[in-house]
Parts: C-alpha cells; sequence; structure tokens
C-alpha cells in the first residue's frame, strides 16, 4: 500500500465513527504519522476519547490484532507511578520487579489531563519526549509506535490545574473537534456509531504501512523558503509585543514535521504554503503565553504566518 494510499485509509476508517469531521481528521493524521501527540480540548460528549479508541482499533500491532490501547482517567488522586509503573518487591524472588504503567502502551489516552496535579502531569513529560520511562536505574521504553492523545475541557476552572508551558511544549498539535453539522448530527441520531459501529472495527492497516507511511511523511520535500519562513514564524513569536513567550525551537522542528505529513495526507510529495497557513495555529499557539489573556493567540499566529508567506510571494 502507498503512504498516501495508507494515510487515506486510516482516515477513511476513523469517518466511520466521527461524522462530518473531516479537517480534523487529516490534521489528527498528520500529527500521528508526524510521531507527534495530540491535545484535543473541547467541550464534553464531542468524540475526543471516541477518537483515540478508533484510532488504537484501526492498526494492527505486531501479532495483527489492535494496537495496545490504554485509557487513563486523570483525576487529582493520581500518583506518577499508577502512569509510569512501580517496582514492587517480590517475596519469592527476594528483587523488585517492575510493573508497567498504563503509559507504557501504542497509543496513550490522557482523558482530562488537566485534572490532576503538576505533579502527575509532569510523569508524562520523559515519555512523551524521549518515548522511555526511568524507574530507578532501569529504562523501560513504549512499543512502537507510540503516540498520546490528551483531552481537556476548556470551559471548566474548578477542581483543574492548567498544564505547564513544558508538558504544553510535548505536544504537536492543540485541535478542536467543534460541534457536528446538522446532516452528521441526524446520522448520530439514526445510528450512534460509537456504540454500534466502534465494537465492530477491525484494523485497516498493518503496522508495516503505518511505520511506511511515518517514514514517507518524514521524507516528504520542503521548499528552502518555506523552511526559512517556519524558522522566521517561530522567530517572530518571540519578538511580538503580544507574547510574553515565544515558541522554542522544538516548536520549530514539530512544525516542519506536521507540514510535511500533512501534504502526504492530501496525496503530495511536497509541502506548499497552504499546509503552513494550516497548521501554524495548531502547532504554535497552545506554546505561547499572551500578555492580554482576552488576546486571540490562534488569530495573531495566522496574521504573522501569513505576512512571512507574503515575503516569499513577493521576492
Amino acid at each position: 500500500m502507498k503512504p498516501e494510499e495508507a494515510a487515506e485509509t486510516l482516515i477513511t476508517g476513523i469517518q466511520r465513527i466521527i461524522l462530518g469531521k473531516r479537517e480534523f481528521l487529516e490534521l489528527l493524521t498528520a500529527a500521528i504519522l508526524a510521531k507527534g501527540h495530540v491535545l484535543i480540548e473541547d467541550n464534553p460528549g464531542l468524540g475526543k476519547t471516541t477518537v483515540a479508541k478508533t484510532v488504537a482499533k484501526l492498526i494492527a500491532g505486531e501479532d495483527g490484532n489492535p494496537l495496545l490501547f490504554k485509557r487513563i482517567q486523570f483525576t487529582p488522586d493520581l500518583l506518577p507511578y499508577d502512569i509510569t509503573g512501580v517496582d514492587v518487591f517480590d517475596p519469592e524472588s527476594r528483587s523488585f520487579r517492575f510493573i508497567p504503567g498504563p503509559v507504557l502502551a501504542n497509543v496513550v489516552l490522557a482523558d482530562e489531563i488537566n485534572r490532576t496535579t503538576p505533579k502527575v502531569q509532569s510523569a508524562l513529560l520523559e515519555v512523551m519526549a524521549e518515548r522511555q520511562v526511568t524507574i530507578g536505574a532501569a529504562t523501560h521504553y513504549p512499543p512502537l509506535p507510540f503516540f498520546v492523545i490528551a483531552t481537556q475541557n476548556p470551559i471548566e476552572s474548578e477542581g483543574t490545574f492548567p498544564l505547564p508551558a513544558a508538558q504544553l511544549d510535548r505536544f504537536m498539535m492543540r485541535l478542536s473537534l467543534g460541534y457536528p453539522d446538522r446532516e452528521a448530527e441526524l446520522s448520530i441520531l439514526e445510528e450512534n456509531p460509537s456504540e454500534t459501529t466502534l465494537n465492530e472495527l477491525e484494523p485497516v492497516l498493518t503496522i508495516e504501512d503505518f511505520l511506511a507511511a511515518q517514514a514517507a511523511a518524514a521524507a516528504i520535500f520542503c521548499h528552502p523558503s518555506l523552511k526559512e519562513a517556519i524558522a522566521d514564524i517561530v522567530r517572530d513569536t518571540r519578538t511580538h509585543r503580544s507574547f510574553l513567550l515565544g515558541a522554542s525551537p522544538r516548536a520549530a522542528i514539530q512544525l516542519l514535521g506536521a507540514v510535511k505529513a500533512l501534504a502526504l495526507v492530501r496525496g503530495r510529495d511536497y509541502v506548499i504554503d497552504e499546509d503552513l497557513t494550516v497548521l501554524a495555529a495548531p502547532t504554535l499557539a497552545h506554546r505561547l503565553k499572551l500578555r492580554d489573556p482576552r488576546s486571540q493567540g490562534e488569530k495573531l499566529i495566522r496574521e504573522i504566518c501569513l505576512a512571512r508567506i507574503d515575503r516569499i510571494k513577493t521576492v
């Protein structure tokens, strides 16, 4: 299967469950193919959890079964070792043995991630950035592929702990599902796919096809002028008067990876300026700290991006 066909097959499979959200699914698939993690921020009941379950079911592991999926319900009383795992003393062998935590899976759903304390949130930092967990003197690795899909509710602040900048910077994209259109909502009422079709889903991609698509996404051509635009956009966020905290070099690397993967998802072997305008806000806005909380970070990022692209076109 060609890499672009693999991406379309995955999107088509998810669309059996998540109706009427083509653009969202393209961005989600691009993030996954770029080996990134995704933060889905939206109101309750829109299918955030269902998205993660669906993705895991559609990709086969080495044994032919769906990828290993683990869901972590974040609560205020959660402890770091509830996520990473812990060494437990075995009296029979008189030694410690490691009991892996749910983060050592292929697809990890961090549900309502902002409902636990910063100490627990930080337990995800190492595994999200380096794909490893260190417990004592031993290092443990999650299986490949590995990605985290986290969710949070943006409208409730009581009993929540905002994600620190270091944690937000680990997410390649922050996306929002939004409400379905009328036609999609009628289809949901007719036959709720998350209650019926989801349980019947079978893998549509082999692990080999999926990993080949990830490799192909990384090899997509990006013109030097567009790479320069990415560097300039990121640097502009550090000097723009509206931002207290600008984007990091990691943000630039992930933006480049994301635009390459989106080009693949949309059937091209090269990046165009539209890929950059589509992904600049989802990839950068959540990493920035605004001077005025009432400002719209996404709008400011789009303005910066369009200004840089216009300079390319006038050269």
